[in-house]
């Protein structure tokens, strides 16, 4: 991220702005949405996600929300949610929530840029990363739960395991 900075070179820059310079550099595909919004898509090991950066002025926050389709059976509802709970618990940047009436798995995170704070395009790039690493690590359990009919601690344990080496 650092060969970004050169092309970065006023403090008063808009934080999306920065988001659409991080994006291009990855090849990400995204969509000014307007001013003050970027929608972009970054494809992911189990899934493609949609991302979703806005920054609001008089609250001086970059919020991230990434999705992803998630239409779990109507049984499975509170394996869902405990994995959620379970998830949050482990995570210390963002959390999971599930949409229900768009039946999308959402991550959310705000970086708090109060007292005229800029965001760098690495904060920007980590958030990014971090909401997409983040959906891929609890991906499997959320399936676990609710369609392999694993008890959540045991679905959340697939997750919390670190894989080492390729398969």
């Amino acid at each position: 991220m650092a060969q970004l900075d050169h092309y970065i070179h006023s403090e008063e820059i808009h934080p999306i702005d920065i988001a659409e310079t991080v994006a291009t550099h990855h090849a990400w595909d995204f969509d000014r949405l307007a001013d003050d919004q970027i929608a972009m898509t970054v494809e992911g090991q189990w899934r493609s996600y949609s991302l979703t950066l806005a920054w609001s002025a008089r609250e001086a926050v970059l919020r991230l929300i990434c999705t992803f389709d998630m239409d779990p059976p109507a049984a499975r509802m509170p394996a869902l949610y405990e994995v959620l709970n379970l998830a949050n618990d482990a995570v210390w940047d963002g959390g999971f929530t599930f949409w229900a009436p768009q039946r999308l798995m959402v991550w959310r995170y705000g970086l708090v840029l109060a007292g005229d704070q800029i965001a760098a395009p690495e904060q920007i790039d980590h958030m990014v990363r971090a909401a997409v690493e983040s959906c891929e690590r609890f991906y499997p359990a959320f399936q676990l739960a609710c369609w392999g009919d694993a008890e959540p601690r045991a679905a959340v344990e697939v997750a919390m395991a670190e894989a080492y080496g390729r398969a």
